[in-house]
């Protein structure tokens, strides 16, 4: 009778035995999946922090920068309130055509505060062309119709076109042309039918 209870205590033992430690096999697998998930998780967030860092080192586009790339220092003529031109420094893209785009600046007008536009409104440029030493520039009919008049007005527009053009040195004189053709004045006061040559005493200095 006590071998029979003493096996039976003995088998009880062994199959407890053999439940947990199955049990406890069958947790493990489950505890790896676990850590597995969580270290995974772990560098998910590590990942998206780094993205973000480089998110933030990288500088965002800035459209009000100003002119990119290279750049070269043109003079512009514009007029005071004493009837005088005066030089205005400015930096403009470089280009092959730099003559045209210093005169698309002068038709923009200035950029200094006590300075006054010589060229009418609307005025634009429609051709330009350097040949020995002489710069023809072709204007829209604003220069005329949208011209203030009065000599020392029309002197001013004449000239700082003149001046200007004359700072580079391919051109000695200007001629200019309204829509493609010569004219005997802009406001009735200054011959403007041949060449003309850069005037230093209407300018300021530089």
């Amino acid at each position: 009778m006590k071998a029979v209870v003493k096996f039976f205590l003995y088998l009880g033992l062994i199959v407890v035995a053999l439940y947990l430690s199955g049990c406890s096999d069958s947790l493990k697998p489950k505890q790896k999946t676990a850590n597995a998930v969580e270290k995974g998780a772990e560098n998910n967030v590590v990942a998206v922090q780094q993205i973000e860092s480089g998110l933030q080192q990288v500088e965002p586009v800035n459209e009000n920068k100003g002119i990119t790339g290279e750049t070269i220092d043109v003079v512009l003529y514009f007029a005071d309130e004493n009837g005088r031109l005066v030089p205005e420094r400015r930096a403009i893209k470089k280009v092959p055509g730099i003559a045209r785009a210093t005169v698309n600046e002068l038709c923009l007008g200035p950029q200094i505060d006590n300075l006054l536009p010589t060229i009418p409104l609307n005025t634009s440029l429609l051709d330009i062309n350097i040949k020995d030493g002489l710069c023809t520039i072709n204007l829209s009919r604003e220069l005329l119709t949208n011209h203030s008049g009065g000599s020392t007005s029309e002197n001013l527009t004449v000239y700082s076109l003149v001046n200007t053009l004359c700072q580079f040195q391919s051109i000695e004189a200007v001629q200019i042309l309204v829509e493609g053709k010569k004219v005997s004045t802009i406001a009735g006061h200054l011959d403007v039918s041949c060449p003309l040559f850069p005037d230093p005493e209407l300018a300021g200095s530089i």
